[in-house]
């Protein structure tokens, strides 16, 4: 039996303090809240920044730096 997705952990406009983990292959920083990965363009890796929430699809979200 398969287990049910998970609904994501954020939704558009919610407002976080991430650190970024890691690069993506397009240069977008990658946080993970709660295990959800979130692009963040603009991020370089070890940034500490505040995010809103622009796009939550079932995998992945994108995000904003907004501080």
């Amino acid at each position: 039996m398969r287990e049910f997705e998970r609904k994501p952990p954020v939704e558009v406009g919610d407002i976080r303090s991430v650190k970024i983990e890691a690069m993506g292959s397009s240069g977008d920083g990658i946080a993970k809240i709660e295990g959800f990965v979130v692009f963040v363009p603009g991020a370089k890796v070890n940034d500490e920044v505040t995010i809103r929430i622009t796009k939550v699809l079932r995998k992945y979200g994108f995000a904003e730096i907004i501080e």
